[in-house]
């Protein structure tokens, strides 16, 4: 073990970490607000399945359509108030998608909003990044349980807000405020300084380790990283089949009240949380690989029970057993693409990290249809399908170390 990793991190940068946790927390909180509301949106604009999973596709697409820029950005004005002007304007895209009296103001606001939320992710992710390197220690995904928090906190207030009958626009214009401000408080505590100081850090660090790593023909590179990008889209399908359809098919296929609904979302990301909780030391335990496949056959065999079996609580331990088993997927492939020999620093993470956007553009609309020709039941078995394709290229991943 290096002196880097034993060294006491300093009190600035105890601060940043906190500073960046709250950014992830209000990221996962914020449109955690609005995904609850969704059933009531769908009925009062009066749509069927194929136009709410076209309307809600907008938002990943305005998230690819925005992804690339934010690099330039991060660059341009930094990591931190890119992240705190991305949380904003998310807040500000959510109210108008609450108070869209069409579907084509509500595709449109989920577009910015989307288009918002990726500023805000490769930033807060950059950010974090600086400040890991300033620990010495991986504690990236602390900040992503963090986000599960957040996530879980957002959609139990919109839980709340509906059981107490407060208005989508009050519901959405207090959340927005709560965590503008929070966003805003957090911004003063972030690292000071431009982002080619992380660079510079990079280059005398992993750069290093990444030049000396064993040589890899261009093909079997491109390989690696299909399949981390196919790794990573799992996680995201799984996670979209929680935001979109988990409240829609507990009210409407299972007839649960609108309130326990809520519950099959935040029984996702709450085991979510937990899986990335417990994360770090299993990896360190059994390997990335290993644990990709545990957690794969968990969400397969789990969702896949709760389908065949329809019952609202077993369909809500079944998006549980699924957020727990996904729940290393994403951070586990953006780690391994950022390692990977003959590639620039961050260039393997970019890529991931972009295109595994496509699983969220993409399943909103899929299971639409196939929920409009069958039924969402059917649907939803995107969730065990998605286990099964990590099975299959979880072998890309980190074996336990010796």
């Amino acid at each position: 073990m290096t002196v880097d990793v034993l060294r006491r991190a300093a009190p600035t940068d105890r601060r940043a970490r906190v500073a960046v946790a709250v950014l992830f927390f209000t990221n996962g909180a914020l449109f955690a607000n609005l995904l609850p509301r969704y059933p009531q949106i769908k009925a009062d604009l009066g749509i069927g399945n194929a136009a709410y999973g076209l309307a809600v596709a907008a938002f990943p697409a305005g998230a690819i359509a925005a992804g690339l820029a934010a690099g330039i950005l991060v660059r341009r004005f930094g990591s931190a108030r890119v992240a705190v002007g991305g949380t904003l304007l998310t807040g500000v895209g959510i109210l108008a998608a609450g108070l869209a009296d069409s579907v084509v103001v509500f595709a449109g606001a989920l577009f910015l909003a989307g288009a918002m939320d990726a500023f805000t992710d490769v930033a807060q992710n950059a950010h974090g990044l600086r400040v890991q390197r300033r620990y010495g220690r991986s504690i990236i995904n602390s900040f992503h349980a963090i986000w599960s928090i957040g996530a879980v906190t957002g959609g139990s207030m919109a839980a709340g807000a509906i059981a107490l009958g407060v208005p989508r626009g009050q519901h959405l214009l207090f959340s927005g405020v709560v965590f503008a401000v929070a966003a805003c408080v957090a911004l003063r505590f972030c690292l000071p300084g431009p982002e080619t100081e992380a660079a510079e850090e990079e280059d005398s660090g992993e750069g290093a380790r990444r030049t000396a790593a064993a040589p890899a023909t261009g093909a079997q590179i491109r390989y690696v990283l299909a399949a981390l990008v196919l790794i990573a889209t799992a996680g995201t399908l799984v996670e979209d089949a929680g935001s979109s359809w988990a409240t829609l098919y507990l009210s409407d296929s299972l007839h649960a009240s609108v309130a326990l609904a809520a519950s099959g979302y935040v029984a996702l990301v709450g085991a979510q949380f937990v899986g990335r909780l417990i994360g770090d030391r299993l990896v360190d335990r059994f390997g990335q690989r290993a644990v990709a496949r545990s957690g794969a056959l968990i969400a397969a065999v789990g969702m896949g029970l709760a389908l065949a079996v329809p019952t609202v609580p077993g369909t809500v331990l079944g998006f549980a057993a699924a957020g727990f088993g996904v729940a290393t997927l994403v951070p586990a492939a953006m780690h391994e693409a950022d390692e990977l020999p003959g590639l620039k620093p961050g260039s393997g993470l970019t890529i991931v990290s972009w295109l595994m956007r496509l699983g969220f553009l993409l399943s909103p609309p899929v299971v639409g249809l196939v929920a409009d020709a069958t039924s969402l039941r059917v649907g939803l078995l995107v969730v065990p399908l998605a286990g099964l394709l990590v099975l299959l290229l979880a072998g890309v991943l980190q074996p336990r170390r010796r």
